[in-house]
């Protein structure tokens, strides 16, 4: 197949998404210092989104099937690591670069361990060294070791309708809004108190969506069987508070925001007063013996385990169902923004107004609306624009992660996991005795004789063109797209008739050549 290049922008686009080729490519300039000469190199965005590129949102899906599916039915330990200096081992985020936790880290202060008197006590069992789910025997001698599909959701804010919208102008866009804000608080809080009512370190991964009604809800592969009563027993007495100053009802608003000074920091706009800083306001929280909580998240009463067991084809259906959604973004539940009706674009904007207003983290610059001034305040903050993506609209509150896996799912990271697809892809190619090209992540590593990089890397900047070069890297990387499939399939044609696996055994029934 040979692409033209007098096609437009637009019919390339077209192209490369029916090809699965990155359609918002990072380019760079590499200048090869042996033969002096300078190449464009596209690279995919690594967007996970449809809206941005489809053919990388797709990509990713894959990946993150083929991690779900690997850790959730292991019969023997995986082998893992934790880092020496890791405080809690079995804590969450084993792929995680946007925990924003050290902020919370930094302002913590030591509070009451005493339970709430408004939730059930747990039972609390030494937890054993084991992520492995036991297997049960039969009267008849079958053996078998079941996981668990789990979903979590969040109480009711008011009655909706069948489009998922408020059925009356009761409901509780506040605090929809803040259990959104601090759900994956909720989430992580969740699977100690399990571990340490199940007795033993439990593995998931679990994805982030959102319900019809747009309050965000949890699925969870679990390995591993936990009894449904007690499962249902961690849920009801699982909480997180949020012991920040209030910020019931604003202060400042748009006409009368506080200024910035310097040497002080931001004062009030009439008397001139420094707002107290974040540690300040929280000194005033531990001096108050009256003190309470300025938010509590809890889970809703509804709640949905399934016992799963690996051989069964409906383990394959709820990996894909539980992936699903991981390319639309949350604002996205209703579906295209000209697909709404009137009452859900007021259910969105209504829902938008309140996570704009409300704080995020201890950072948030909308603490100005509420008279305190941010942690690591400086210059040129404006509250009702702070720059993290939970006030996004296409998050509506769900700023952090959508996937979370246990470090112990697999034993390996997500990038381990993307190598191995592409040593997949390898490996075909070269049974087949196809020559595999270096890749440009290879060639970023390649060292002259002396050991200086052999390749010099940096973005393309466009104010520097004389040549349409999206066209040009477009062109390239479909025709080299077409190329790899065309070679990928006449590879596992001539495996399969030869009968001649590869090293790691056959490639995976989605397994893609590289983009």
């Amino acid at each position: 197949m040979s692409i033209s290049l007098r096609l437009s922008a637009e019919s390339l686009r077209d192209v490369a998404l029916d090809q699965g080729v990155c359609i918002r490519p990072v380019v760079h300039e590499v200048y090869d210092t042996v033969t002096r000469q300078t190449r464009l190199i596209p690279t995919p965005c690594g967007s996970t989104r449809d809206s941005k590129c489809p053919p990388g949102a797709a990509k990713n899906r894959r990946l993150r099937m083929q991690q779900c599916r690997e850790g959730w039915h292991l019969t023997e330990e995986p082998e893992t690591d934790p880092p020496a200096d890791d405080p809690e081992p079995d804590d969450p985020t084993d792929d995680d670069p946007e925990d924003d936790d050290e902020d919370e880290q930094k302002s913590r202060r030591k509070r009451s361990t005493k339970r709430r008197q408004d939730v059930p006590d747990l039972p609390r069992l030494p937890v054993e060294a084991r992520t492995v789910g036991k297997a049960f025997t039969t009267p008849t001698g079958k053996t078998y070791r079941p996981s668990m599909f789990l979903t979590l959701t969040l109480p009711s804010y008011g009655r909706v309708t069948k489009e998922g919208t408020p059925r009356y102008a009761d409901y509780n866009y506040r605090r929809a809004a803040l259990d959104a804000l601090h759900f994956p608080k909720l989430v992580d809080r969740f699977w100690q108190n399990l571990r340490r009512a199940a007795g033993y370190q439990v593995q998931y991964f679990a994805v982030v969506e959102e319900q019809h009604r747009l309050a965000p809800h949890l699925h969870a592969a679990v390995r591993g069987a936990i009894p449904r009563a007690l499962v249902k027993q961690v849920a009801a007495a699982t909480y997180h508070q949020i012991w920040w100053p209030r910020h019931d009802e604003a202060v400042y608003g748009p006409e009368n925001l506080p200024d910035w000074r310097d040497g002080v920091g931001y004062v009030d706009p009439q008397t001139g007063a420094a707002l107290p800083t974040w540690q300040e306001a929280l000194d005033e929280i531990d001096e108050d013996p009256e003190a309470r909580p300025a938010h509590v998240v809890r889970f809703g009463k509804q709640l949905d385990m399934q016992g799963i067991i690996a051989s069964e084809g409906d383990a394959d259906r709820r990996v894909a169902y539980l992936t699903k959604y991981l390319t639309k973004a949350i604002s996205d539940t209703y579906g295209e923004p000209e697909e709404l009706t009137r009452a859900q674009r007021r259910h969105v904007r209504k829902l938008h107004e309140q996570v704009q207003v409300l704080p995020c983290s201890p950072r948030c610059w909308n603490w100005l609306f509420y008279g305190v001034q941010p942690l690591a305040a400086e210059a040129g903050m404006v509250p009702g624009r702070c720059p993290f993506k939970a006030h996004d609209r296409e998050n509506l509150g769900c700023g952090g992660r959508r996937v979370l896996v246990s470090r112990k799912w697999t034993g390996r990271t997500l990038k381990d996991h993307k190598a191995d697809r592409a040593a997949v892809v390898r490996q075909v190619l070269e049974a087949a005795g196809v020559d595999v090209p270096e890749t440009s992540r290879m060639a970023a590593d390649i060292r002259r004789e002396d050991g200086i990089p052999r390749f010099n890397w940096k973005i393309w900047d466009p104010i520097d063109a004389t040549v349409p070069v999206y066209r040009q890297v477009m062109t390239k990387s479909i025709a080299e797209k077409v190329r790899w499939k065309s070679e990928y399939e006449l590879a596992k044609q001539r495996m399969t008739s030869t009968g001649s696996p590869t090293a790691h055994g056959p490639p995976a029934a989605d397994a893609q050549p590289r983009s």
